[in-house]
């Protein structure tokens, strides 16, 4: 449907009074009215166009209109619209056999489709207990692995309170923060030595076997883009095989290109028994997720009943859309891309530190950084409490940074730095400059 004049000026008006918004107090909400979008950039419906600095919310890795996957998704629509999951399907064997290639395992993977990564960590984890007999699972306090009340309760920051008392057996521990270290040392070295011992610790109280798995992200997500000190990995992988506990990695966000690898544990060098995805499966242009298990895991199933099951279990237009977009990956060399971008992100992001007082940290690889924003760089008082009950200045800020034409993405005191693999350099210092405006603006406030 084309938007007339008269549609696009009540637009606005209408989403607010019929649409419930994800995570926001519904009556400050002020955002603009997306129309269309094309490559790196939003258009809203008044002509206004923003660089998407964060990829939607780290998911659009291809940019917006890729003609590859547009193409795979029409072409499916004009054929198979669904089939129930337990039909066989082409396309799904084809994405399932992309995927095991894509995977760390020598032996080969099967692939479980869902809808999105909360589906996908939680059925992880049903696995994991199926397969090991065991009931516990281990989670960082920093990390987000979905909002339903099972995934919600593998999350281990604030958004899981609106879910507790939550599914039973999760326990949470701290992992390695090396600018905010709950470990207190300045050292990462001795960073990670402590939290594999404060791991093992917390293993010991609960019993190592009664622990069916750990689930991680590799590098923590919207959670402030934490990449763990060398050997945090490496050390956790060898507790799980030394207390036979399986190492689940959510790659929700790290998936398809983000760190410079099809998957973040390929990058690390660090195998997990089980990889979860979503979000860059797709460039986010169809929902779907998925478990990528090893196969030595996976043949459990080909006796005993595998109880996982979903009415959109590998849909085949959003199948479709993954087909287009790993042709679209490979074609285009976007898996590896990321690596150039992160030397722009660090001589741009850096001279960004330079430029403005509030700017902390600046940490990350690949294309997924992070700003950090303090109120003195001396003592790190962050600009907002995180997990405070105020979101503070950060909310006022991104919608001067939108005024500005950039679009990113954040929390309290942490601005996310994900762009699509397709950005240019050109296009990145652009949106870096807005940033440090934005910065500079925000700073004459505090």
């Amino acid at each position: 449907m084309m938007l007339t004049a008269q549609s696009t000026k009540t637009a606005r008006p209408k989403h607010k009074e019929l649409v419930l918004t994800p995570w926001s107090v519904q009556g400050s909400l002020d955002m603009p009215t997306i129309d269309r979008a094309e490559g790196s950039w939003l258009y809203d419906t008044e002509g206004k166009r923003y660089l998407d600095l964060s990829a939607g919310l780290v998911a659009v890795n291809l940019g917006h209109g890729h003609p590859t996957v547009i193409r795979a998704i029409a072409a499916q629509a004009s054929r198979l619209c669904y089939a129930a999951p337990a039909f066989f399907n082409d396309l799904r064997a084809e994405v399932a056999q992309e995927l095991a290639i894509l995977a760390p395992w020598p032996e080969g993977a099967r692939t479980f489709f869902t809808t999105g990564g909360g589906e996908a960590n939680e059925d992880a984890l049903k696995m994991a207990r199926m397969i090991s007999g065991r009931h516990k699972v281990l989670t960082a306090y920093r990390s987000f692995h979905g909002s339903a009340p099972g995934a919600g309760t593998l999350s281990g920051e604030n958004r899981r309170w609106f879910n507790e008392p939550g599914i039973p057996g999760v326990i949470h521990f701290f992992a390695p923060f090396p600018y905010r270290s709950p470990f207190n040392t300045a050292d990462p070295a001795e960073e990670t030595r402590r939290a594999l011992e404060h791991l093992e610790l917390v293993l010991t109280y609960e019993d190592p076997q009664r622990v069916a798995a750990i689930l991680l992200e590799p590098v923590v997500g919207s959670n402030g883009v934490i990449v763990y000190p060398d050997g945090y990995l490496k050390g956790v992988r060898e507790l799980c095989d030394r207390h036979g506990i399986f190492l689940i990695f959510d790659e929700v966000m790290t998936g398809f290109g983000r760190t410079g690898a099809p998957f973040a544990c390929r990058r690390f060098g660090v195998t997990p028994d089980f990889i979860t995805f979503a979000k860059g499966c797709t460039s986010a242009y169809v929902p779907l997720g998925g478990v990528i298990v090893r196969e030595r895991l996976a043949k459990y199933f080909d006796d005993h009943v595998l109880g996982c099951g979903h009415t959109y279990s590998g849909h085949p237009l959003a199948i479709a859309a993954a087909h287009g977009a790993m042709q679209a990956y490979r074609e285009g060399g976007l898996y590896e891309r990321a690596l150039e971008i992160e030397t722009w992100m660090r001589d741009l992001l850096g001279g960004l530190s330079q430029r403005s007082p509030l700017v902390g940290d600046v940490r990350g690889l690949g294309a997924f950084f992070a700003v950090e924003l303090v109120r003195d760089r001396a003592t790190r008082e962050p600009l907002t409490a995180w997990q405070g009950t105020s979101p503070g200045p950060l909310p006022a800020m991104l919608k001067t940074l939108r005024e500005r034409g950039v679009y990113a993405f954040g929390r309290y005191s942490v601005i996310l730095i994900t762009p699509p693999l397709v950005i240019t350099r050109d296009e990145l210092a652009f949106g870096v400059d807005a940033l440090a405006a934005s910065l500079e603006e925000l700073a004459h406030t505090l």
